[in-house]
């Protein structure tokens, strides 16, 4: 219901901008806005053993926040947008675009230093916790990005889970891509992982 309540509030909306335009002379049109920074596909996600789904890319920061980056990114400027697989994973991504570039090096490099202190955070919050945490390179794309890697399990339950989390940017934009299953590391696709994290920062601009 959500799904069709606004497709209809969209077609409302288009039907509504069209009839305003319509009434506004060709003179008085505003000048065209700066094209958004795309957002990763479901096809441009490491390979599962069943298809992804894109969710829609929305405005602001994602509402239950990122297990190792929430209220870093700034709500304005920031849009996300959620992916999924049957199976128990689930992929992120959130671009945030900076008034100046100077911002964006530092949102970068401020949201780099959430992935690489989030396990020891996530263990202060959950006693009994064990991972490991590994910088798993760097990818030369535009201005950059990082990849990172945290195994965690509870030993007491016997559950694994592994995160993988990359940092780019490419001039004013910043862009995090989150992916996590059940499982451990040398289950995980890092080698797709770097390539998507490569396409979500090569297709930005």
């Amino acid at each position: 219901m959500r799904n069709l309540r606004t497709a209809l509030l969209t077609v409302m909306a288009t039907g509504l901008a069209v009839t305003a335009l319509a009434q506004v002379p060709v003179a008085a049109a505003p000048a065209s806005a700066p094209a958004q920074p795309k957002f990763l596909s479901a096809g441009q996600l490491p390979a599962s053993h069943t298809p992804w789904t894109a969710g829609p890319v929305l405005q602001g920061v994602p509402v239950d926040g990122s297990v190792c980056t929430s209220g870093i990114a700034p709500a304005a400027g920031t849009r996300h947008r959620d992916f999924r697989t049957e199976l128990d994973t689930n992929a992120r991504q959130t671009i945030t675009v900076a008034a100046t570039t100077a911002r964006a090096k530092k949102l970068a490099a401020d949201l780099r230093s959430a992935v690489e202190t989030c396990l020891d955070r996530l263990k202060e919050q959950e006693p009994g916790l064990e991972g490991e945490a590994l910088y798993q390179g760097r990818i030369n794309v535009e201005e950059g990005a990082h990849v990172y890697s945290i195994d965690t399990s509870y030993p007491e339950v016997g559950s694994t889970d592994i995160g993988l989390f990359s940092v780019g940017r490419d001039g004013r934009a910043v862009t995090v891509v989150e992916w996590g299953q059940l499982g451990e590391l040398d289950g995980a696709p890092l080698k797709g992982f770097k390539k998507t994290t490569r396409s979500a920062v090569a297709k930005l601009y």
